[in-house]
């Protein structure tokens, strides 16, 4: 066995490593809580290729169905879609700010889900509109609607990332796990509405699936802020107001229909867009009313107002959901932080 090699007065220090960064490594745990929901997340995975794809048979709707059905997973892929690479794009931030570890890992295992989420989008699409939802030509007006209204739902998807990518640095734990938790608390509210209202063998499962993951997402959000919320400053806490009205800007367009703020449409883009939800619910997706949706979210959102104020957080007025509050105007993508 060869010899050490001990330089005279002792070893070189190692340079500080500039921050942030991934390194030095390290993996100390301080909520044994999270540890134990990646672990259950590890359990709990499920492969979208084991649905029954079979089932799911395009002779068996209408061509104004398949249309309306690829409609809403296309509106659904702009929320989805950008899961992975939100949470992933977090996930590293985790690493470069040295979180705990099972603040890192949690995240990994909210991206690991959202692509199955995204996968169940381009599976569905795949299945019933080939070349869904922007490769294809339109041949007549009700698909030149459909395809029109995916690009202008696109472009403002291009925008919040564009936004997210260049802010998500600047925000503490608190701020972007409220975000998130605006995010997971709409998710898990619409795909419990959907599982309950579809007809289709298929559609009920997927949807079962990716409401239990969101559940799981919301348990791990709110873990991390009753860590975080004690001790917020003024500043913080206003910012946090902001981002919940932002939130519900965003989420909107799937969760409801979308308010005024954010959104760059075209005058016609909410009339189209009611009329292709129409056909997907036509087809038994388990689209809920419109009256149904804005109960769901009204409910969704009076639980999140009740988890913040605890913490002496103001909620924003939704006058939309006839819910009163401090009144907040976001306009700016910048600003707009929740994904599903």
């Amino acid at each position: 066995m060869a010899d050490l090699t001990i330089p005279e007065g002792g070893f070189w220090p190692a340079p500080e490593i500039p921050q942030p960064n991934i390194y030095p490594m390290e993996w100390h745990v301080e909520t044994e809580k999270l540890a134990a929901i990646y672990e259950k997340s590890k359990r709990k995975l499920w492969n979208p290729a084991d649905l029954p794809w079979d089932g799911l048979n395009p002779e068996d709707f209408t061509r104004e169905q398949r249309l309306g059905i690829m409609y809403w997973f296309a509106v659904l892929a702009n929320f989805d879609a950008s899961g992975p690479a939100v949470f992933a794009r977090a996930t590293i931030q985790a690493f470069e700010k040295h979180e705990e570890d099972p603040v890192r890992k949690c995240f990994f295992s909210i991206t690991r889900d959202e692509m199955n989420h995204e996968e169940c989008c381009q599976r569905t699409i795949a299945r019933l509109w080939p070349g869904g939802p922007l490769d294809w030509t339109p041949e007549d007006d009700l698909e030149r609607a459909a395809h029109n209204n995916i690009g202008w739902l696109y472009h403002n998807g291009g925008r919040y990332w564009t936004g997210y990518t260049s802010a998500v640095g600047r925000y503490s734990l608190p701020v972007l796990f409220t975000s998130f938790m605006m995010g997971e608390m709409a998710a898990s509210t619409l795909f419990r509405g959907m599982a309950t209202g579809t007809r289709h063998p298929v559609f009920g499962e997927m949807f079962q699936r990716i409401g239990l993951d969101e559940s799981r997402h919301l348990q791990i959000c709110m873990t991390i802020l009753e860590n975080e919320w004690p001790g917020l400053t003024d500043d913080t806490r206003s910012l946090i107001t902001r981002q919940l009205r932002a939130g519900f800007v965003f989420l909107s367009m799937i969760l409801w229909e979308p308010p005024e703020g954010f959104w760059e449409l075209p005058p016609y883009f909410l009339d189209n867009h009611r009329v292709l939800m129409d056909h997907a619910r036509d087809a038994g997706l388990g689209v809920l009313s419109y009256e149904e949706q804005k109960e769901n979210w009204r409910v969704a959102m009076a639980k999140v107002r009740a988890i913040v104020e605890r913490w002496g957080i103001a909620f924003p007025a939704i006058p939309e959901l006839d819910l009163e509050g401090v009144e907040v105007n976001v306009i700016d993508p910048e600003e707009i932080i929740p994904v599903f």
